[in-house]
């Protein structure tokens, strides 16, 4: 641990919730150097949907790799992003009647974020963006600038501009949509026409907050009524987090732009893509680039992922299940513990627990830790503790995980309620 401490720079976080060195992992479970094993609830902040070393992912790759296959291609054409373009095509866009054509950008979701808001701007020619409260959508400087969280933009060190934030669904019981409505069409409210409008369907490290179907309708009408770009961030929420592989799937809605990363390559490996309708595509060659938007390994286990997981809806039936199962927990502890818990939130497998306060939530997480279970919280005080395991997690792994839980709620509970007394 000394290395880290010593050579590490301050700004590394996970590691201070989870202070162990790891140095194996397979399927749901992280092992230490020491041979603890922990069940994983974070999944890489969902990069590991598939869970770890998935082995028919890992398998391709190696193939791959002794057949001495491309590597590092930039944006040179190559047989594995051959093959994950026919797949992504044929698995996911054509059963679901979506018309984009694919962007390979910088492998971080924040750099896919990056691409469609300057693409957006491009397009539209207004440098306006609407953004939601609690968004979160990465931390290089177009991201921040429409992320909320204020941890992350005081980081900055510089003005983040070009951003007009509204209410997402349900804050401060505000009617968001209404107001950005009247807005627009006042011409001294002191909007500017934006290009384009940049959400999370479901706010990840915004709280988990979900934005209703209906909601998401009326975005996309006033969207189309005032010629504004709609992109759905679903770096986090996407392949299949929340049940289906695109988090907007159940509203009906076909945002302009979707930007994927995270679990879109699969093994966990770096990829990030943005999704656009062919009438957008107005880039000149190499106005957005980046060295690593050639990673033809991720290619490799991206297609894989796509071939195994989503060719039927089994996964989609497995994640539902799973869900169930989650939700039952939290309505337990919300109906025992009503002095403890606010409500349940979140969809699918991107789901939590609000506590009363941070306090409560980083001791639940502290102590699940120390008994096996590695899992985070998420909101804008750290009030939500967030399930997060792999989609692939086998039942039994998952009701050991939640038992846990449960265990370490009891604990709290009483420790906190001797305290009280």
């Amino acid at each position: 641990m000394d290395i880290f401490k010593k050579q590490e720079s301050k700004v590394r976080s996970y590691s201070n919730s989870f202070p162990v060195v790891f140095t194996k992992a397979k399927g749901s479970w992280l092992e230490t150097e020491q041979g603890d094993r922990y069940l994983d609830f974070l999944a890489g902040a969902g990069s590991l949907n598939y869970g770890h070393n998935n082995p028919i992912f890992k398998q391709a790759l190696l193939d791959y790799i002794e057949q001495d296959g491309i590597t590092h291609g930039l944006d040179m054409h190559s047989t594995a992003k051959a093959d994950f373009l026919e797949v992504l095509e044929r698995n996911i866009l054509a059963p679901r009647q979506l018309n984009y054509v694919t962007q390979f950008t910088g492998p971080t979701g924040t750099n896919a974020v990056e691409a469609a808001l300057k693409l957006a701007r491009k397009v539209k020619k207004r440098s306006s963006i609407v953004a939601f409260t609690n968004g979160f959508h990465g931390c290089t400087a177009g991201a921040l600038a429409a992320t909320g969280n204020q941890h992350h933009r005081q980081g900055a060190g510089t003005s983040l501009n070009n951003v007009t934030r509204i209410p997402f669904e349900g804050y401060a019981d505000i009617d968001g949509l209404k107001l950005f409505e009247t807005m627009l069409a006042d011409n001294s409210a002191g909007m500017d026409k934006p290009a384009a409008v940049l959400i999370e369907t479901v706010q990840g490290e915004g709280g988990l907050n979900v934005a209703s179907n209906q909601w998401l309708q009326r975005l996309e009408k006033v969207c189309k009524q005032n010629d504004i770009l709609l992109i759905v961030d679903d770096i986090q929420a996407g392949c299949g987090r929340t049940g289906t592989f695109f988090s907007f799937e159940p509203s009906g809605i076909k945002p302009d732009m979707v930007t994927l990363s995270k679990s879109i390559g699969g093994y966990g490996l770096p990829m990030a893509i943005v999704l656009f309708k062919p009438e957008l595509d107005i880039w000149n060659p190499g106005e957005h680039n980046g060295t690593f938007r050639g990673n033809n390994h991720a290619f490799i286990t991206a297609t894989k992922a796509l071939e195994t997981y989503w060719a039927d809806d089994q996964l989609e039936k497995h994640v539902a299940a799973c869900s169930n199962i989650i939700a039952n927990v939290i309505d337990k502890c919300l109906h025992d513990h009503p002095d403890m818990f606010v409500q349940r939130k979140g969809r699918g497998m991107m789901i939590g627990i609000e506590c009363n306060d941070g306090d409560l939530s980083s001791q639940i997480t502290k102590t699940c830790f120390e008994n096996g279970l590695v899992i985070e919280t998420a909101g804008p005080n750290d009030e939500v503790v967030k399930f997060f395991s792999p989609l692939t997690i086998t039942t039994t792994e998952l009701e050991q995980g939640l038992a846990i839980f449960e265990n370490v709620v009891e604990h709290v509970v009483a420790k906190n309620f001797r305290k009280a007394s």
